[in-house]
């Protein structure tokens, strides 16, 4: 099983937008049985809350499901779960070495380090940017190039 957590500030625009954007390429290729996918915030702000309006009308809008995903805040456990924490923005990625260093079983990393010549770095946050397409197309793009990479990985025997 590969787990995978993705992270954002607040875990209710960017991360859970990722996990469920993940969720649905995973569920489409078939893998689901492969692996769990999971969001998180590095704040605590909106624990136990679903996704922002905004996460929802991109995701209902693309008919990717979201149900049942509530806000919680990363914890330091979560280094001893998951095989791949990723980062939103190098803030995120800061904010979750506060937590934990790196732990030698877990790749963390930001979701956009995984497109070859990406546009952007970060992905930015639309909860201040109200931008909420322009981060879909940045999740999608990342979310297709790590699944990509988890699936040619050597040690995963899931292949293209």
């Amino acid at each position: 099983m590969i787990k995978v957590l993705f992270v954002c500030l607040g875990n209710i625009c960017r991360s859970p937008m990722a996990e469920a954007v993940f969720r649905n390429m995973v569920r489409e290729e078939g893998l689901e049985d492969h692996f769990e996918i999971d969001s998180a915030g590095v704040g605590h702000w909106h624990i136990g809350k679903a996704p922002h309006h905004g996460t929802r009308s991109i995701l209902d809008k693309l008919s990717i499901s979201y149900e049942g995903m509530k806000a919680r805040q990363v914890e330091k456990k979560d280094w001893d779960y998951f095989d791949y924490i990723i980062g939103m923005d190098e803030k995120n990625i800061n904010d979750l070495k506060e937590i934990q260093n790196d732990h030698e079983n877990v790749k963390v990393a930001r979701l956009m380090d995984f497109v070859p010549d990406a546009v952007e770095q970060n992905v930015p946050d639309p909860y201040f940017t109200n931008n909420f397409d322009y981060t879909y197309e940045l999740v999608y793009q990342g979310c297709k190039q790590l699944l990509k990479t988890i699936k040619s990985s050597d040690h995963l025997n899931i292949k293209e």
